[in-house]
């Protein structure tokens, strides 16, 4: 017996430091809840498979404690996911389903599990050309050609491809920090309010030894050097050279990837939504990369996401609930 369209729609946005649940009236579409939940790595990481399950769940259960008496025991119809490090075609991607599928007691006819990227496509633009270029704890840019032909760029993991992400703008200004300590870079305030941030005694000369230690810690990883892109951001609004010159490095990297998408799919006018904690939370940022994209691309035009990526989730979970439907 087909499900009828009378409970709910989850959409969740899975990145490496938090996770979203938004769940919606199945038939009406109206906003119900959101909650949230811890982040995801790659499913092939030590630990990714529970990271995962451990996400979903809490992130819904979340939801659901935030929802109106009155929909507390509204069944669950349908689902999307759109996860950092989820790849399409790819036993990762047909793993993330089975797990999605278990962790949330849905058939996988009703589940999609795809990349992050391509949930934040679909809610910045819903049925037109664009390219989305996202800047978080990672990075990673896709976009759609009118005819519906996508190509992405980089989102190859932190330890490969990180250039543009919150990650590399903490990670390249820690190391530019100690190379100040032994006096190969010219000291500047920068090197005192990072190590400042990572609780260290700007003048302990054993603070170098304490920050190598501290960033091959498991709990420090990714999410530990993105937490740093703040400082760089408030150094570089100060007139700090060498943070100036991170983040415009960084922003050349995020605008590199937007002109090799526009030149794969043949869009010489592209819109183009910058989304992700980095480029929505340091100004300074965002303005070298506008900046660089309208020397590169002068015809592209930068344009708010209709949507986020929990709205493109939930855009596929209903188009999912309908199909069962009919």
């Amino acid at each position: 017996m087909r499900p009828a369209m009378n409970g709910l729609i989850a959409g969740f946005d899975a990145g490496q430091t938090h996770t979203t649940c938004r769940l919606v009236a199945a038939q009406s579409g109206a906003l119900l809840a959101e909650g949230q939940g811890p982040g995801v790595c790659h499913l092939a990481a030590p630990g990714g498979s529970s990271r995962f399950v451990a996400a979903l769940q809490s992130s819904l259960n979340a939801a659901r404690s935030q929802m109106a008496v009155e929909h507390a025991n509204a069944p669950l119809l349908a689902a999307a996911v759109g996860a950092s490090g989820i790849e399409q075609g790819t036993a990762v991607q047909q793993q993330g389903l089975e797990l999605a599928a278990s962790s949330l007691a849905l058939p996988t006819s009703r589940l999609t599990v795809t990349g992050d990227e391509r949930t934040a496509l679909r809610g910045a633009f819903p049925d037109q050309a664009g390219i989305v270029v996202i800047s978080g704890t990672g990075t990673i840019a896709v976009g759609r050609s009118a005819d519906g032909r996508e190509h992405r760029c980089g989102g190859w993991g932190w330890l490969l491809d990180g250039a543009g992400s919150a990650m590399d703008i903490g990670r390249d200004a820690l190391a530019l920090s100690l190379q100040m300590a032994d006096r190969r870079r010219v000291e500047t305030p920068l090197r005192q309010e990072l190590w400042q941030a990572l609780g260290m005694d700007p003048v302990d000369p054993q603070a170098p030894q304490r920050i190598k230690a501290l960033v091959v810690n498991p709990d420090f990883g990714p999410a530990g050097f993105a937490a740093l892109a703040p400082v760089v951001e408030q150094r570089a609004g100060g007139g700090d050279g060498e943070a100036e010159a991170i983040l415009q490095a960084n922003a050349a990297a995020l605008v590199a990837m937007v002109v090799a998408i526009a030149d794969a799919l043949a869009l010489e006018a592209p819109a183009v939504s910058p989304m992700g904690g980095a480029l929505q939370h340091l100004p300074r940022f965002l303005q070298y990369f506008a900046t660089d994209l309208a020397t590169a691309l002068p015809k592209s035009q930068l344009r708010a996401p209709e949507g986020d990526a929990c709205a493109g989730a939930i855009c596929l979970a209903r188009a999912l609930a309908a199909s069962a439907t009919t």
